[in-house]
C-alpha cells in the first residue's frame, strides 16, 4: 500500500502535508526560481526528488511516531531516519546529474564534497538499498515524474565552459532554489501564508527620479551640484548598454551614492532586471546608504540585511523584512559585502538561500578597493561567472578603483566603464592639496604642538595604540579651546555613535573641534574638516582620508597632511596594510599625489604581483577547491574579515538595559538571538591575546565560553579600565596587539 504519504506533520488546521504535494510544490517553486538562469529543468528535477527518502515505511512510522511524542522523526530504536539519500541516488545514477547530486544530499546539512557523495552512493547501492528502492518505488507509484530523468538538465554555455568553476557556481545558485523552494512550501503548509511576489525594480524609474528630484531639492545648495548632475547623466546613460561589468570610479563628493541608484533602476528597466544589491563594507555606510535608499525607492521597497538590523523588532508594516531577509526578496536590497560574499561561498542552506536573487540582478559593490586581496580570485571569478552566464550586471564603485581588469582573471573581459574619461573628473572635484611630513618623521608631540591652534582638524591614524597617543598629546598641546575627541573600536559602538554625532553637531555650529581617529572614520562616514592629518597608509586609505577634508567644497583648498609619525606603531602597521605600503611609498610622495589615476592603476598592479595573489595566495587555493567541488574546503578557506579580535562588553550606555541582557547572556536559559543584536551598542572590541590577558590580570571575565581557557572565550566583560573619551585602556601591551 502507498496510500497516505507524507512529509509533514499535521499543521494548526489539523491536516498533513501530502508527500508529492510537497515534492510538486517544491518543485514548481525552485523552476521558476532558476528559470532566469536556464536551469528550470534540473531545479524542477531536485524539486521532485529532494524528499523521496519520506516515501520509505521507516520515515512515514517515524513520522506517526513524531507526532504522537511531539519529538523528531526517529526509527523504533531511535536513531534519526535519512530521507535524503533515496533523492540523491536518483539524481546520480537515474539522472546521470553526477557531482550536482550533492544539492539533494545536502538540502538540509549543506554541500560537501565528491567523496561524501561517494560514500553516500556506496551505501545506496549497498546496506541501505533496500530502504532506498522501497522509498522510490512507493514515492513512484503516486509520482511517476521522479523516474523521468530531465531532458538537458543543464544549460549548454555552462557544460561547455572551459572553467570547471562555471559549474560549480551553477551547483551553488541550483542549490539556492533548491533549499529555498523547500523551506516556502514548507512554511506554507504550516502557516498557510502564500508569500506576495514584491515589485520588480525594473518597474521603478518613474517613482524614482520622481523621489530623486524631491530628494535634491530638499538637500542643502553646493558647488560641486552641477558636477554630480553630470555624474548622474552619465551613470544613467551607460544604463543603456548592455549587461557586464561597469568599472565606476568617481571622486569622494561626486554623488556616487545616487547615480549607482540611478544606474541601477535604469539598467533594470531596459533588461527586464528584478533587483539592485547594494553590497558595502562597512555598517556606517550600509545604515548611512540604506536612509538615502529608502527616500529614492520608497521605504516598502528597501530591504536593510547586516548584523546591525533588529528583525525582531519591526513595526507590524515592516515585518516582511524578516522573512525577505531569508532569501533576498525584494527590489531593493542593502547588504554588507562581508554578507554577500561570505554567504556566496557558504555550503549552509540558511546561508545559500538567497543565492539564486543574484541571477537576473543589479549588483554594486561600493567602495570596492576594501575587497581584500586575499580573496580577489575567487570574488572575482564568480563576479564574472555572474555576468557571462547568469544575466547578472556588476557596478565597481570606487574613488580609488582598484586595477582589477589587469588580473587574468578579469584581463580579457570588455570594461563598461560609466565615466568614459574620469581623470578630468577627479582634477574639477579636487578640493584640496597634499603635503608630507614623512622625511624627517614627525613625533606625536610635534604633531599635537602642529595643531594646537586649528579650529578643526581631524587626525588619522592606523591603530587603536596610535589613537590613544595621539589624543593624549593633542590634549595636552592644545591652546586654541573645544574638545579633543576620541574614536576607535576600544570604544563600544553606542560610545563611538555619541561621539560621532557630538562631531557632527560641533562642525554643523562651526565651532572648534579636534578628533583623533583610527581608519573607522575614512568610509562612509560624512565628516568635513577644512585640515586633515592622515599616518602614511596605502594609497587608497590617504584618497579616503582626503574625502573627509573640504568635502563639500567650502573652501577654495584644504589641507591634508601625510604624516610618518617616528614613535608610530610601524611594526603594527605593517601587520594591517602589508606590502601595500612600501608599495605606496615607491609612487607616492610629494609631487605625486594619490589622487593621479594613471599611477593609482600602476600602484594597484604592483601590489597585486608582489602579493603574487594570482599563483600564491588563498585565493588560488579556494578556486582549486571550487574546481574539485569541495564546498568543504572552500567554506573554510573563504573570510572577508580575518578577526582577531573578540566582542567586550564594557560600562557604558543604558546600565538597566545593560543588566538586564548581561543577565539573560548568563543566566539558565537558551539566549535567543535579538540579545545578541541589543547588545552591540555596549560592545567594544579587543585582541584575543589583549582580553585573555586582561582576564589573567584581573580587568575583564569570561562571560561565554571555558572559565578555565579565556583565550578562547567568545564573549567577554570588563571591570576595570574604561576611558570616559577613549574606551578601553589597559596597561602592558604590546603595539603589534592593538591592530585590529
Amino acid at each position: 500500500m502507498t496510500q497516505g504519504l507524507w512529509a509533514h506533520s499535521k499543521n494548526s488546521a489539523g491536516v498533513r502535508d501530502r508527500l508529492c504535494d510537497h515534492l510538486e510544490g517544491t518543485a514548481s517553486k525552485a523552476g521558476d526560481f532558476a528559470e532566469v538562469f536556464g536551469a528550470r529543468a534540473v531545479a524542477e528535477y531536485f524539486g521532485l526528488v529532494h524528499d523521496v527518502g519520506k516515501g520509505g515505511c521507516a520515515w512515514q512510522d517515524g513520522l506517526d511516531r513524531a507526532e504522537m511524542t511531539g519529538g523528531r522523526v526517529v526509527d523504533q530504536h531511535g536513531r534519526s531516519v535519512d530521507h535524503k539519500l533515496a533523492g540523491a541516488w536518483l539524481a546520480a545514477r537515474r539522472a546521470n546529474l553526477g557531482y550536482f547530486a550533492l544539492a539533494v544530499l545536502g538540502h538540509h546539512g549543506g554541500l560537501g564534497d565528491q567523496q561524501a557523495l561517494k560514500q553516500a552512493l556506496r551505501r545506496a547501492d549497498g546496506e541501505a538499498r533496500d530502504a532506498v528502492q522501497e522509498a522510490i518505488s512507493r514515492v513512484a507509484a503516486q509520482l511517476p515524474a521522479i523516474l523521468r530523468a530531465p531532458t538537458s538538465p543543464l544549460p549548454d554555455s555552462m557544460v561547455n565552459a572551459s572553467d570547471p568553476c562555471v559549474l560549480e557556481l551553477l551547483l551553488r545558485l541550483v542549490y539556492s532554489t533548491l533549499v529555498d523552494a523547500d523551506f516556502l512550501d514548507t512554511a506554507g503548509h504550516f502557516s498557510g501564508v502564500v508569500p506576495v511576489s514584491p515589485p520588480r525594480l525594473s518597474g521603478m524609474v518613474e517613482m524614482f527620479e520622481r523621489h530623486r528630484r524631491e530628494y535634491l531639492a530638499a538637500v542643502e545648495v553646493s558647488k560641486v551640484d552641477a558636477i554630480r548632475d553630470q555624474v548622474y547623466r552619465q551613470a544613467v546613460a551607460a544604463a543603456a548598454q548592455p549587461r557586464g561589468i561597469f568599472p565606476f570610479p568617481a571622486p569622494t563628493g561626486a554623488g556616487k551614492t545616487i547615480a549607482a541608484a540611478g544606474f541601477a533602476v535604469h539598467h533594470a528597466a531596459q533588461h527586464g532586471l528584478a533587483r539592485v544589491i547594494f553590497a558595502v563594507p562597512f555598517l556606517s555606510i550600509t545604515e548611512q546608504n540604506a536612509k538615502v535608499y529608502r527616500k529614492l525607492f520608497g521605504a516598502a521597497n528597501v530591504l536593510e540585511h547586516h548584523s546591525g538590523v533588529d528583525l525582531d523588532d519591526l513595526a507590524p508594516e515592516q515585518r516582511w523584512h524578516r522573512l525577505a531577509a531569508e532569501n533576498w526578496d525584494a527590489p531593493v536590497v542593502v547588504t554588507t559585502t562581508v554578507r554577500l560574499f561570505e554567504s556566496l561561498f557558504s555550503r549552509k542552506p540558511s546561508a545559500m538561500r538567497k543565492l539564486h536573487r543574484l541571477a537576473g540582478a543589479v549588483i554594486v559593490l561600493d567602495e570596492v578597493q576594501s575587497l581584500p586581496d586575499e580573496m580577489l580570485l575567487p570574488i572575482l571569478s564568480a563576479l564574472r561567472h555572474l555576468s557571462e552566464h547568469f544575466g547578472t550586471t556588476v557596478l565597481l564603485a570606487s574613488a580609488t578603483q582598484p586595477e582589477f581588469f589587469g588580473l587574468r582573471v578579469f584581463r580579457d573581459l570588455k570594461a563598461r566603464p560609466v565615466i568614459a574619461e574620469p581623470q578630468p573628473l577627479y582634477d574639477r572635484l579636487r578640493r584640496v592639496r597634499f603635503e608630507w611630513r614623512c622625511d624627517p618623521k614627525p613625533t606625536f608631540a610635534e604633531i599635537a604642538r602642529d595643531v594646537a591652534d586649528e579650529e578643526q582638524v581631524l587626525l588619522i591614524v592606523n591603530t587603536t595604540r596610535d589613537a590613544a597617543a595621539l589624543h593624549k598629546a593633542v590634549v595636552q598641546a592644545r591652546r586654541r579651546g573645544g574638545p579633543v575627541i576620541h574614536l576607535s573600536t576600544r570604544m563600544a559602538g553606542a560610545h563611538r555613535r555619541d561621539a560621532l554625532e557630538r562631531v557632527c553637531d560641533l562642525l554643523a555650529a562651526d565651532s572648534p573641534v579636534v578628533v583623533v581617529s583610527t581608519q573607522l572614520v575614512e568610509a562612509g562616514v560624512d565628516l568635513d574638516f577644512p585640515v586633515v592629518y592622515r599616518a602614511f597608509a596605502p594609497a587608497e586609505a590617504l584618497l579616503q582620508a582626503a574625502g573627509r577634508c573640504n568635502r563639500n567644497g567650502r573652501l577654495e583648498e584644504g589641507r591634508v597632511v601625510v604624516f610618518e609619525p617616528a614613535d608610530g606603531s610601524t611594526k603594527a602597521a605593517k601587520m594591517v596594510y602589508g606590502a601595500a605600503l612600501d608599495t605606496t611609498r615607491s609612487f607616492f610622495g610629494p609631487g605625486r599625489d594619490p589622487d593621479r589615476l594613471d599611477l593609482l592603476a600602476d600602484y594597484y598592479s604592483t601590489r597585486y604581483a608582489v602579493k603574487n595573489i594570482e599563483q600564491s595566495s588563498v585565493g588560488t587555493r579556494i578556486q582549486k577547491h571550487r574546481a574539485a567541488f569541495d564546498f568543504i574546503k572552500v567554506a573554510e578557506l573563504f573570510t572577508m574579515i580575518e578577526d582577531n579580535t573578540v566582542p567586550v562588553l564594557v560600562p557604558y550606555g543604558n546600565e538597566s538595559e545593560r543588566e538586564d541582557l548581561r543577565t539573560r547572556l548568563v543566566g539558565p536559559d537558551p539566549v535567543e538571538p535579538w540579545v545578541y543584536r541589543r547588545l552591540q551598542p555596549y560592545l567594544a572590541a579587543l585582541p584575543k591575546r589583549v582580553a585573555a590577558k586582561a582576564v589573567t590580570a584581573g580587568n575583564a571575565r569570561v562571560l561565554i565560553g571555558d572559565l578555565g581557557k579565556p583565550q578562547e572565550a567568545r564573549l567577554y566583560e570588563l571591570i576595570h579600565g574604561y576611558h570616559v573619551q577613549r574606551g578601553i585602556e589597559l596597561t602592558d601591551i604590546e603595539p603589534e596587539e592593538c591592530v585590529l
